[in-house]
């Protein structure tokens, strides 16, 4: 399996976080690729001989968008296949797509559902381009051309206060966040969770895991507890509950694994 990355058009950086291309040759191969909790949902465009999701067992569309993704997932994918994922900020599927982000938490939406004409010429001009670059790039006009016409209905302070729980890794209080953007606390939660699917309590600490879950995965620590006191958990108990709630695994459990 190969996978590239590559960095959205500057223009688009502050919907598009980045965007994945996972990649097989080998037709006789079986792909299983976990996902886990990472705060943003995404918009995929897959030719697979079928991309089934577990534990749904969920065979999926060719093009879709995804929710927030709290609890673990794989897809499995048999022979060769080609997968284009743009990981996009929250905030995007309410205000772009007009899809409600609760009703897509752990779940998907067929892009076709949103203009059945529209998805379907859409659709077909990803499938007559063969070129990698130009399907980014039709892509990524799509995500442009609705940033265009929506861009105005954007949530401006969940905007705001989304960027700052990524900058601050998760470890800020939502009380003082809902302050500095001059809305009770309350109303910051219900629109929060309007705007992205999940309250931002949980939205901090999806943040606060993922990061714990890089350094564990491409940082060799001595002590775990190295990982759980600069990810500002209360103490080592308390992170390997949080961990596993997230990847059904302990911390050595899925370290050993991988």
């Amino acid at each position: 399996m190969n996978l590239k990355t590559f960095d959205p058009n500057p223009s688009q950086s502050l919907f598009v976080k980045s965007i994945l291309v996972f990649e097989e040759n080998d037709k006789n191969a079986k792909t299983i690729l976990p996902f886990f909790a990472d705060g943003y949902p995404g918009l995929i465009f897959q030719q697979t001989n079928g991309l089934i999701v577990r534990p749904h067992n969920k065979l999926m569309p060719q093009l879709f968008l995804y929710g927030q993704t709290i609890k673990p997932i794989e897809m499995v994918m048999h022979g060769q296949y080609k997968l284009i994922i743009f990981q996009l900020y929250p905030f995007v599927l309410k205000s772009f797509f007009h899809v409600d982000p609760q009703v897509l938490k752990d779940n998907c939406y067929d892009l076709q559902q949103m203009d059945k004409e529209t998805g379907k010429i859409f659709l077909k001009k990803l499938n007559s381009n063969f070129v990698l670059k130009k399907r980014i790039d039709l892509l990524s006009a799509l995500i442009q051309l609705l940033f265009e016409n929506k861009k105005n209905e954007l949530d401006q302070p969940i905007v705001r206060s989304i960027q700052k729980i990524i900058t601050k890794k998760g470890q800020l209080s939502i009380g003082d966040l809902a302050s500095e953007v001059n809305i009770t606390e309350r109303t910051f939660e219900r629109r929060f969770l309007s705007s992205v699917g999940v309250t931002a309590k949980q939205f901090a600490k999806v943040i606060q895991f993922h990061n714990s879950l890089q350094e564990l995965t491409l940082k060799d620590h001595s002590k775990l507890s190295d990982i759980v006191y600069r990810n500002g958990f209360s103490d080592q108990s308390h992170f390997i509950k949080v961990f596993k709630a997230y990847t059904g695994k302990t911390p050595l459990a899925f370290k050993s694994g991988n």
